[in-house]
């Protein structure tokens, strides 16, 4: 019941636009039928408040909207790196959407390199980030399961750089020529 636009139609063209799709949107409307309210959380809408409303209860809606939003636990967490995707919340990893089985360690490992890309990471970093602890004699078991990360990625385990008496990199730039 907007002057120039339904409140259903400007929904939609928010929802729809990538510039404004990320725009919490509550609709404030005299529209109270159930039908209603289901068409406008359909469109996208984030709340529904009808009139006649309390001032206190709108300004509450609009605040754990924003809540929501700000909140990334709230968001799947995935991560894209050519066509490996990792799902955070998930714990897994897929090649092509195909499913890679990975020990938590390698999960860890694979994470950090790739959150990290394009910078070097030392073993003894990987130590610390990925398995908890600073321990110099054990430094070579990130070898080892770099190697194994390697096998299990095949011919994606080269975006894994061995950067010579430092340690390892993920490729920052990925030619996806050689890698597919």
């Amino acid at each position: 019941m907007l002057p120039e636009m339904d409140g259903k139609d400007l929904c939609r063209a928010l929802k729809s636009d990538p510039l404004t799709q990320s725009i919490p949107i509550l609709m404030l409307t005299a529209k109270s039928e159930e039908v209603d309210r289901i068409i406008g959380f359909e469109l996208g809408a984030d709340d529904y408040v009808t009139k006649p409303f309390s001032p206190r209860e709108l300004v509450l809606r609009v605040k754990a909207i924003l809540r929501r939003k700000e909140n990334p636990q709230q968001q799947e967490r995935i991560i894209e790196v050519g066509d490996i995707t990792i799902d955070l919340d998930r714990h897994q990893v897929f090649i092509q959407g195909k499913p890679l089985y990975l020990t938590a360690t390698e999960f860890k490992l694979l994470l950090e390199l790739v959150s990290n890309r394009g910078k070097v990471q030392s073993r003894e970093r990987l130590l610390d980030r990925v398995w908890g602890y600073t321990y110099e004699g054990y430094a070579r078991t990130v070898d080892t399961h770099i190697r194994r990360l390697r096998e299990k990625l095949g011919k994606r385990g080269e975006l894994i750089e061995t950067v010579r008496g430092i340690g390892y990199r993920f490729r920052e730039e990925i030619d996806e020529t050689k890698v597919l």
